[in-house]
């Protein structure tokens, strides 16, 4: 069975790639294609866009957090019964780990086999932008390229500059998404807000998705990128045989798809709650799961909810276990500053006080080596991982090695037989030992005599 499958893909960041995914998504929705989403990349935020144009989870695909064979069934499991699949590349098109093509969005492409629509933005050039293209068209062996958006773009000069490009670099226009204010995606020091921080979303995703109908050859893309869709792996069902307790709100919304599903596929049903208004762990957890996020624009709602702050402590301090990365290990510390530089209570488990750093701290990919056994990890176990945050902490802890492929290092996480709290953001999927490992925990914790539902 034939299906559309694409990835959108750019020459450098800021090239319109997420505006031109949701576009493209809302307008295959609206001719019934029931189309689904895809995330080159560690990003949590871009997802939460796709979702609000679909209505249906994003799946991220990260090279580096996976290794190619998982990749494939990440993705032919998340295409299954879809008719159309639109993958949105990271930074520039070749820009991968350590200064490489690693795990960037072409190494991507190539191990799907996927069709690219290169999205540039003309600004002041025309032919060079062809120069700029044939430049990437002919950087690698089969670079994958297979047509031409022009983006921030106005028709009239779209309709003079597309023949040049096509001349120039052999590739296809297939039209042009012209400025349009009403659907500009404002941004902070993370990246974009999420989609539940904008008002007016779906009113924005519409009229992105009628400007690109009105200037764009969509049937023309539509056959470009046709291909036989992928055979989608067998799940066999697992038992359940704990509860997790996720927390999720809009302090804690950095959580990727594939981990839960890598949880309910170990055994564990994920229950959400929110540390922001709740005032107890859901019901029967005997696992806790403190994703990344937002905990620092949060910082006086989460340390106000004390009755919660202390629920969680007393989890962890009784041994339940418990991952917590990134902002899920600022909550776990004593105290957490907010945008405004004010000091707020946490949770008070671990050693560190949570303060605003200059800029992105550690970012990017790195591989953990643990130092002794412990929850998910056994002494000496490498894992791949992920960071991105502008806040630190005075303690980030000394359990693990942690190593970026440049060839930097330092120290980080703390680790015991109930727990791994640290900066780096884990990738289940791509590690399915860890999530098999957290829910035995979790269902061993559930049978001991000391064990309460908090």
């Amino acid at each position: 069975m034939e299906c559309f499958q694409l990835m959108a893909a750019a020459p450098a960041s800021g090239s319109g790639k997420t505006v031109t995914v949701c576009a493209l998504l809302a307008a295959l929705k609206k001719r019934g294609l029931d189309p689904c989403a895809f995330k080159c990349g560690p990003d949590y935020i871009d997802p939460m866009f796709h979702r609000a144009a679909l209505g249906v989870p994003s799946c991220n695909l990260d090279l580096f957090l996976t290794a190619p064979a998982r990749l494939r069934q990440l993705y032919a499991g998340h295409l299954a019964g879809h008719g159309a699949a639109v993958v949105e590349a990271a930074m520039g098109y070749y820009d991968g780990a350590g200064l490489t093509d690693a795990a960037s969005a072409w190494q991507v492409a190539d191990t799907l086999d996927l069709p690219v629509l290169l999205v540039v933005r003309p600004g002041g050039s025309s032919l060079t932008l062809a120069a700029q293209i044939r430049g990437l068209h002919q950087f690698r062996t089969r670079s994958h390229l297979a047509a031409i958006l022009l983006n921030g773009c106005s028709a009239s000069y779209a309709g003079r500059l597309a023949p040049v490009l096509e001349r120039e670099t052999g590739l296809p226009v297939v039209g042009c998404l012209p400025r349009l204010e009403a659907a500009q995606l404002p941004s902070r020091h993370l990246g974009l807000y999420t989609a539940g921080e904008i008002a007016g979303l779906d009113g924005r995703l519409e009229a992105l998705a009628q400007a690109l109908e009105a200037n764009t050859d969509l049937d023309r893309l539509l056959e470009l990128c046709r291909r036989p869709a992928p055979e989608a792996p067998t799940v066999p069902a697992v038992p359940q045989r704990a509860v997790v307790a996720v927390a999720r709100d809009e302090a804690f919304c950095f959580c990727y798809p594939e981990t839960l599903a890598a949880l309910e596929q170990a055994g564990a049903r994920c229950a959400f709650f929110s540390p922001l208004r709740d005032t107890a762990l859901p019901a029967g957890a005997s696992g806790l799961y403190l994703p990344g996020g937002y905990p620092e624009l949060h910082a006086q709602e989460l340390s106000r909810n004390a009755a919660m702050r202390q629920a969680i402590a007393r989890a962890v301090e009784g041994g339940m276990p418990t991952v917590a990365e990134c902002g899920g290990f600022l909550y776990l510390g004593q105290s957490l500053a907010d945008e405004a530089g004010r000091s707020w209570p946490m949770a008070g488990v671990l050693p560190g006080q949570g303060r605003r750093a200059e800029g992105l701290v550690r970012f990017g990919y790195a591989t953990l080596t643990a130092r002794q056994d412990s929850l998910l990890f056994r002494q000496g176990e490498q894992v791949p991982v992920h960071e991105f945050h502008h806040w630190d902490s005075t303690a980030c802890g000394n359990a693990f090695a942690a190593h970026k492929p440049d060839g930097r290092s330092w120290d980080c996480g703390f680790a015991s037989a109930s727990l791994y709290a640290a900066f780096p953001h884990l990738y289940f999927a791509g590690s399915p030992a860890l999530a098999g490992r957290f829910a035995a925990a979790a269902a061993a914790y559930r049978k001991e005599p000391r064990y309460e539902a908090f």
